[in-house]
């Protein structure tokens, strides 16, 4: 489903990731740890095509990402992907039932029952009317986590999903991942610094200079 192929990364003269090359297997729940600055969040950027690698490639499903146009890139992300990142990126004119719904909506498969559903799932029933100024971080998080899951994606990219919550937040929302995930089929790669989290995954990787070692 998801395969790097000697895939490379400089920032300002410094490399980041340097021929790195993996194949994920389909339906896989990953988990990548390591050393702040080495390169994680730097891989899910390349990973969903948001940033392009200075050399090697992606493959999804064995099409190159580098193969695909904009519009294209954007079809895929929105059907096949989604993501938690650590910035969240909640809109703020939307309101939280509004802002889980928009993947559905995007894909022309509107589900108020299923967003309401995931808002429910996170902890967060009964506010699908407040708006994300009204929400703490840890709150704002498990929003972004909904929104993620909420149209069954393929791939599920995950970006420190349990920064912002307390332990035992973290502990039911990281097994909300792993059910959801496993129910559809979906692969995952989710990068933390989280031992607990991490082992919630099938697999973990240690991502280093020399590249991805299992654990």
């Amino acid at each position: 489903m998801l395969e790097l192929v000697n895939l490379s990364k400089s920032y300002g003269g410094r490399a980041v990731l340097a021929a790195l090359s993996h194949r994920f297997e389909p339906g896989e729940f990953v988990a990548i740890m390591g050393e702040s600055g080495v390169g994680k969040s730097t891989l899910l950027n390349l990973i969903a095509g948001l940033d392009a690698p200075d050399s090697g490639e992606v493959r999804v499903d064995g099409t190159p990402m580098s193969a695909l146009d904009d519009d294209a890139a954007t079809r895929l992300r929105r059907t096949r992907m989604g993501f938690i990142f650590q910035a969240f990126h909640v809109l703020p004119h939307l309101t939280l039932l509004q802002n889980v719904a928009l993947p559905l909506l995007l894909n022309g498969r509107p589900d108020a029952a299923r967003a309401t559903q995931m808002l429910d799932a996170v902890g967060l029933g009964g506010r699908g009317a407040d708006f994300p100024r009204q929400l703490s971080g840890g709150e704002l998080q498990r929003v972004a986590i909904a929104r993620a899951l909420v149209h069954r994606p393929a791939l599920l990219l995950a970006d420190e999903p349990t920064g912002n919550l307390d332990p035992d937040t973290a502990a039911g929302i990281l097994h909300l991942l792993r059910t959801e995930i496993k129910a559809s089929g979906a692969g995952a790669i989710m990068v933390t610094h989280s031992h607990a989290a991490a082992a919630l995954a099938d697999r973990t990787f240690v991502l280093t200079r020399a590249g991805l070692k299992l654990a």
